[in-house]
């Protein structure tokens, strides 16, 4: 009876162990994400000044700008990793089309406030950026966790589910854009 007794106390911890550890990877996967969630405000938020920057120079590149604030606003009202990626792959995309429009523009890379938000964009990508590892590192500790015998028990007991990954899912994500200063930016 006591060698039952030890057993049962035995699996209860091990159970318990195993549930917060899940219980604490969860949580980290919620902080990642939130930080990521952070950053792309601060992203969204300045994207409207670097707008008005180049309209003031480059007005007449209009379905660029355009473009630039669809993308933006397809990107704030994302939801999930998965879609949230895909929007703002779109959305670096036209970013870059619009930088890209300040090489044609001299005047406008003159323009100290344009280099500045362009600085700052910078340092926000590269921010998001290193939020995006940290929270796809996270899910995976997460989902291996989840996978592995015998938290997969657990995991199942408690219904825990595997997170996507924030990652670029389509190959044109992943191209240069092309920029032709004849006119026409694709």
């Amino acid at each position: 009876m006591l060698i039952l007794l030890i057993a049962v106390v035995l699996v209860v911890v091990f159970v318990v162990a195993i549930y917060n550890g899940l219980v604490r990877l969860k949580v980290q996967c919620d902080n990642a994400w939130s930080d990521i969630d952070v950053q792309l405000k601060r992203r969204y938020d300045l994207i409207p000044n670097v707008v008005e920057s180049v309209k003031g120079y480059a007005g007449h590149e209009k379905s660029t700008l355009e473009g630039v604030v669809a993308a933006r606003n397809r990107a704030m009202s994302s939801e999930g990793p998965a879609a949230k990626a895909e929007a703002e792959g779109m959305l670096t995309a036209a970013l870059r089309q619009v930088f890209a429009l300040a090489e044609a523009y001299p005047q406008l890379r003159a323009v100290e406030s344009f280099t500045q938000l362009q600085q700052t964009l910078n340092q926000i990508e590269d921010t998001i950026q290193n939020a995006r590892r940290y929270y796809n590192a996270v899910v995976r500790d997460f989902n291996t966790k989840i996978a592995q015998f015998p938290s997969n028990i657990v995991a199942g007991m408690f219904n825990f589910k595997p997170r996507e990954f924030f990652e670029i899912s389509t190959p044109a994500e992943r191209e240069a854009p092309k920029v032709s200063f004849g006119g026409n930016a694709q």
